[in-house]
């Protein structure tokens, strides 16, 4: 079976962690959240995958490669000019004769899959959203259900206190090949946006279903957080990288220096070949690879991109910081973003 990763967006709600990062390449539990996302795949059963690239594409194809390492095969779609979630799709239609899945790039799911195809094919849709039940959906789209399962309405992000329901859109698609010729070719064109309504408004079989699942889309600076929280609380089972050891909601990637005299409090993910000096406290934080804490430093709820460095007994408290980020004691402020 097939399936698209859509992984060419920009992810400007992450900076400044992706501004010399594309999207599929954050680490989560200090592995390329890509990674995770073929690993759900394969283990559903689809091993033929295509990705589409943007930002960054050489690296993202340098990570996954042919994807052999993955026990499945990856082709992609390199886009000079995003044409949106459904244009690319719509750029490879050709790839697609039987049913296939769509995915985003930042999706942590453990949606069965299996079940999801079942209820598709059963229902005799054309189209089939996974979804599922948040507190606040004016950040993805809002799913308003018939009894048999079939969409009565779809809203694109809504705004606070319009939504008609809280079922949000996964982003978890199943598809049959008919639905592409819903898209016009060379244009820019979304799913959300433009395909779902359209279906609507032409009667078309058009179908949810609601999983009581674990997902997550790390999209924004809190999701992040509570990706790492919820993997390192033993609500959705992850990948760890080799060499690394996870103790009482504690990740410590390989070829970490971590001082006797320091002290980690989970959550947190201390990625590989971090340095933690004496006295020193890292809280509810992730570390990306090679971040040095200094001594006596406490750096609480934050993140901390590739090779940054906190000085000696400065407090940094809340915040996203880029790669090679250098955090003193004059520089640091509560919350404040290093941009």
């Amino acid at each position: 079976m097939k399936a698209m990763i859509l992984a060419g967006g920009l992810s400007t709600r992450l900076y400044p962690l992706t501004l010399e990062l594309p999207k599929p390449l954050v680490p989560v539990l200090d592995r390329p959240v890509v990674g995770h996302v073929i690993d759900y795949l394969r283990r559903h059963g689809i091993d033929d995958i295509i990705i589409n690239v943007h930002y960054f594409p050489e690296a993202v194809r340098g990570y996954i490669g042919d994807g052999s390492a993955f026990g499945v095969r990856v082709e992609y779609l390199e886009e000079p000019q995003l044409m949106g979630s459904a244009g690319a799709v719509r750029q490879v239609a050709g790839r697609f004769t039987d049913t296939f899945v769509v995915i985003g790039c930042d999706d942590i799911t453990d949606i069965d899959l299996e079940a999801a195809l079942t209820f598709h094919r059963g229902s005799g849709a054309e189209a089939t959203i996974v979804v599922a039940e948040v507190s606040d959906v004016s950040q993805y789209g809002a799913v308003v259900l018939a009894s048999d399962g079939s969409i009565r309405e779809f809203q694109e992000k809504p705004a606070k206190g319009t939504e008609r329901s809280h079922l949000a859109n996964t982003g978890v698609y199943i598809f049959e090949p008919q639905v592409l010729q819903r898209i016009p070719d060379r244009t820019f064109y979304d799913f959300g946006k433009h395909v779902f309504p359209d279906m609507l408004s032409a009667g078309a079989r058009f179908f949810a279903t609601a999983q009581n699942a674990y997902w997550c889309d790390i999209g924004t600076p809190d999701e992040y957080r509570r990706v790492h929280a919820d993997a390192l609380g033993g609500r959705v089972k992850l990948a760890s990288q080799n060499g690394a050891s996870v103790r009482g909601g504690i990740y410590v990637g390989a070829g970490c220096d971590i001082s006797s005299r320091a002290r980690l409090v989970g959550p947190a993910c201390i990625g590989a070949d971090c340095t933690v000096e004496a006295e020193a406290i890292v809280e509810s934080s992730v570390l990306w690879h090679g971040v040095t804490i200094g001594k006596a430093a406490h750096v609480c709820n934050t993140v901390l991109a590739d090779g940054a460095s906190v000085e000696a007994g400065t407090m940094v408290n809340g915040g996203e910081y880029g790669k090679n980020a250098r955090i003193t004691a004059s520089s640091s402020l509560d919350g404040e973003h290093g941009r």
